[in-house]
């Protein structure tokens, strides 16, 4: 009788030791979960502060514009001149960024000759050699 009561015993004893680690192992992926759970709901909740701030600088910014603010005259001149200003740049920027794809496209063209009157040369030295032979 004491002979079968040890492998029950050994038997339970290992049912409950799985059943340990499996309550370790279920608890430690709830875990898991609800702090993936937590970080995704604190990043919802910041992408939607994000855009409520984006809407109320362009809420601001329109009324900004719908309602101009008087100037004096001078003011209204720098401002003119620094607008003008600005129209250049962006015009000379827009003309050097041309001019450099231009060149670019030049230096590419350039190089595929080189590199094509090369490989020329080297197939008409090919030839010749076997020509002679």
């Amino acid at each position: 009788m004491a002979a079968e009561l040890i492998p029950t015993q050994i038997f339970i004893l290992i049912l409950v030791v799985i059943f340990v680690v499996l309550i370790i192992v279920v608890v430690s992926q709830w875990k898991k979960v609800s702090q993936s759970n937590n970080t995704l709901k604190l990043m919802e909740k910041e992408i939607e502060l994000k855009k409520i701030a984006m809407v109320e600088k362009d809420l601001e910014n329109k009324r900004l514009m719908e309602n101009p603010i008087k100037l004096p005259a001078d003011q209204q001149e720098h401002l003119t001149q620094i607008r003008d200003s600005t129209s250049e740049v962006r015009n000379n920027v827009g003309y050097l960024h041309s001019e450099i794809n231009e060149r670019l496209a030049r230096l590419e063209a350039q190089t595929e000759l080189k590199k094509l009157e090369k490989m020329l040369k080297e197939i008409e030295e090919k030839e010749k050699k076997l020509n002679k032979k």
